[in-house]
């Protein structure tokens, strides 16, 4: 393809390219609307090719927007606009209509790349990855397919190291954790096809390194008043209240894991030991947590008294039929947010407060009182002291007591 056509010309065949990928009727009509608007500010400017500065320039007079739009992140105010002139670019550099990061229900393979991407799919079921980390996984790579595809890529040993090199360009405005994520995932595919013979050259070699450090996200977490105004605010008379009273415990008392609570089954409860082992949807390891006096009076008054009758082995399922256990894609978020409404407990805009914000909340608390970072990560299930070690940056109190008076370092000088 030519890289270098007239705005014109350019803008008719991206149109050209949306049909051909079904966009909707209406969708179309609004890029060719605005199209027309952005060739007429060409020809304002005697501009004859569309070019990056022209874009943001069109964007600055008609639309006041002044962001470095492959950099920044865009205002909603005016998405639909920065998204169109997104469009003109990279199919100016690319050749290929670049799809927005959308999550797509009912994924359908493309037939030339279909074999493989099953093969890799029951790899990594057989390495068992968990069904969250293998469809965030698959997400990723879908878009990488999309790609290959609109590149009229028709077989794996096609891949050539340009055509990773041009899609790896399209990735550079994303967050740089993320563009760890893309480039990790593409490395760990292309050795799979390499090994399998699907490709002819290891070209997992050719997908570049990102040099960057380990900035791990500094936790949320709540304090001790907020956390008693939640739980006291469960009303626990009612069957879905003992539900949930027994899993906001077992998530500020022991730390588990939503995902976790969520597969436990009654099977797994210990009476006799006082202990509840979970294996861990994440780490495949098996952790052993204490029924603690609490915790335990809250299972048997839910397991008792407001368990539906289900034949379901899950110790925790939905109170409206049918009785079982909760969706695969529900993350527990809307128990947490009842109950915080409920307590009246204002959340600032700059905080996190789903249930994981509650295991931060333990680990931070944990490390207060002194407790070893191998202890916690062990308690908290992370599979390196690494994840751990971000809560050093929310013990502040423990911090200030190891802090150095320089009067006294200069006493002993």
């Amino acid at each position: 393809m030519e890289t270098r056509l007239p705005i014109e010309a350019l803008a008719n065949k991206v149109l050209s390219e949306l049909e051909r990928l079904d966009y909707a009727y209406n969708t179309i009509c609004g890029f060719r609307a605005f199209y027309k608007r952005v060739i007429a500010f060409a020809k304002e400017k005697d501009e004859i090719y569309f070019s990056e500065a022209l874009g943001r320039e069109f964007l600055k007079e008609k639309y006041e927007c002044t962001i470095d739009y492959y950099k920044e992140p865009m205002p909603k105010s005016v998405k639909g606009p920065i998204r169109m002139i997104r469009v003109l670019g990279d199919y100016q550099l690319h050749g290929v209509i670049i799809r927005r990061i959308v999550k797509k229900k009912g994924y359908v393979k493309p037939l030339q790349f279909e074999k493989e991407l099953i093969a890799y799919e029951k790899e990594c079921e057989l390495n068992e990855y968990s069904k969250r980390g293998l469809r965030t996984r698959m997400q990723r790579l879908f878009f990488f397919i999309d790609y290959l595809d609109s590149r009229k890529v028709q077989k794996s040993n096609d891949i050539s190291p340009e055509i990773i090199s041009d899609y790896v360009k399209t990735i550079y405005k994303y967050h740089e954790k993320s563009i760890s994520s893309i480039l990790t995932t593409l490395r760990v595919y292309l050795r799979f096809l390499y090994f399998n013979q699907y490709t002819d050259e290891d070209l997992s070699l050719k997908v570049p390194k990102q040099n960057k450090y380990y900035y791990p996200h500094i936790p949320s977490v709540w304090n001790e008043e907020d956390v008693i105004r939640l739980l006291n605010s469960i009303d626990r008379g009612n069957p879905t209240g003992k539900r949930d009273y027994a899993i906001l415990l077992l998530v500020t008392k022991l730390g588990i894991r939503a995902g976790d609570i969520k597969s436990l089954k009654l099977s797994d409860l210990n009476w006799q030991s006082k202990i509840i082992d979970v294996r861990q949807n994440k780490t495949k390891n098996t952790v052993t947590y204490p029924i603690l006096k609490d915790i335990g009076w809250a299972l048997i008054d839910y397991l008792k008294n407001g368990r539906p009758t289900s034949d379901s082995p899950f110790v925790f399922i939905r109170m409206n039929a049918p009785f079982e256990a909760f969706g695969k894609d529900a993350n527990l978020y809307s128990i947490i947010t009842k109950y915080t409404r409920l307590a009246g407990i204002t959340i600032p805009r700059d905080k996190k407060r789903g249930l994981h914000s509650l295991r931060h909340t333990l680990a931070s608390t944990l490390l207060e009182q002194g407790t070893p970072l191998p202890v916690i990560s062990e308690v908290l299930g992370h599979f390196s002291s690494k994840s751990t070690s971000v809560y050093l940056h929310t013990g502040l109190e423990g911090l200030r007591k190891c802090a150095i008076d320089p009067e006294e370092v200069l006493k002993n000088d």
